[in-house]
């Protein structure tokens, strides 16, 4: 009893000015602390902030990117063959035509087509293995994660012998996470101009790697870079004063051809790209790919050893 009543003497002594001084400290120390527990958050905050990629020349948040590629391919997906003609002067049939030679599928080949869009690879491959080697059990995937490109592809096969045969499917899937696609299931891997549109190129390549077999081949036809300073010149000239009115006049859509006049400048380039095929585990032959009409597109290639 001794000691509350010690402290209950005490109290009378402690004035209200030193209370108000002690009311005030504490008052400090809160507001202190609260400002330094919004300062950490802001910092959280920032910390957490998006990260971001490119979208043609512009800077976008990685979430939105898929988005805004997918608008592109929707609205230009009824013009995108006629568009391919006009921009490459039919010069892209020859660099499909020389990558399906190139990949020399043998009978039996079962193919993977990612990003295979309106279907020009996925018809070469089949076409290819039926007047080469008069074989009808070669089977091919085409895959794409816009509904509306794979509807136009869809529509063509449904012209053709392989309509409903079980040499061609066609399934809507995202390149960077092919959730359906079981593992060391397919003898090649193709992706023609598709690459430079995905977010994570690394990603893509990881999946390319894990559905092959062992002896599984990767190969990507895209956009490269011109080493020669003439015909770049000539190359960048073309793409980016031409190409965009053609965009305009055939499909009615000149910033989606802006775009992707952009998208081909921010991909890597060869060697850079190959070293990105080969980080991933994929064995490259000699320097890992081959350079068509001076660099203007290029065939990537890797074993999956």
């Amino acid at each position: 009893m001794l000691i509350p009543i010690g402290i209950g003497l005490l109290r009378p002594l402690i004035s209200s000015k030193s209370r108000l001084t002690y009311s005030g400290i504490f008052r400090g120390f809160a507001s202190s602390t609260s400002q330094r527990t919004s300062d950490r958050q802001s910092i959280k905050k920032d910390d957490e902030k998006e990260a971001e990629t490119n979208f043609g020349f512009k800077y976008v948040p990685e979430s939105m990117k898929e988005k805004l590629v997918g608008q592109v391919f929707t609205n230009v997906a009824s013009k995108y063959d006629v568009m391919n003609d006009a921009m490459s002067l039919g010069i892209h049939r020859l660099w499909k035509d020389y990558f399906i030679r190139t990949m020399a599928p043998g009978p039996g080949t079962k193919l993977l087509d990612v990003a295979g869009g309106t279907g020009d690879i996925a018809m070469g491959f089949l076409n290819y293995c039926k007047e080469i080697h008069g074989d009808t059990s070669a089977q091919v995937t085409l895959l794409d994660i816009n509904p509306k490109m794979l509807d136009v592809g869809r529509e063509r096969f449904n012209k053709t012998p392989y309509n409903q045969t079980s040499q061609i499917q066609f399934e809507i899937g995202n390149a960077e996470n092919l959730s359906t696609i079981s593992s060391n299931s397919f003898d090649v891997y193709t992706i023609a101009f598709g690459i430079r549109n995905c977010t994570h190129i690394d990603r893509v390549l990881s999946e390319a790697y894990r559905v092959l077999r062992p002896g599984g081949r990767f190969m990507c036809l895209e956009f490269g870079k011109v080493q020669n300073p003439i015909i770049s010149s000539i190359y960048n000239l073309y793409s980016f004063q031409i190409i965009p009115v053609l965009g305009q006049v055939i499909a009615a859509d000149r910033d989606s051809y802006q775009y992707l006049v952009e998208s081909i400048q921010r991909f890597p380039s060869q060697d850079k790209f190959t070293e990105m095929i080969k980080d991933t585990g994929f064995t490259v032959i000699d320097k890992g790919w081959e350079d068509l009409t001076f660099g203007i597109s290029a065939i990537h290639s890797g074993f999956k050893l």
